[in-house]
């Protein structure tokens, strides 16, 4: 009973052997091409995202702008109220 269970062991370290030794470490020329078009595509998507980023300051701020001359509107027009008496 116990010769079986060894064989067992013995073609089971065998075969995870062949399957280790099968793996390649190192990429094939195809995926190493693949993988500099995708850090191409990414360092482009990057620098849209930065450009956009920098597009949403510059309206947030053009609206901070409106905004605060919007007050200033309100403000005028609450001080002539007053003035007119109403």
């Amino acid at each position: 009973m116990k010769l079986p269970v060894k064989t067992f062991l013995w073609t089971l370290c065998l075969a995870g052997g062949c399957l280790l030794a099968s793996c390649s470490s190192s990429p094939s020329d195809e995926e190493m091409q693949r993988l500099d078009e995708l850090k191409s595509q990414a360092s482009q998507l990057e620098g849209k995202v930065a450009g956009l980023q920098r597009d949403k300051a510059g309206m947030e701020k053009q609206i901070a702008d409106k905004n605060g001359k919007l007050q200033e509107c309100q403000a005028d027009q609450e001080a002539v109220k007053k003035a007119l008496g109403k």
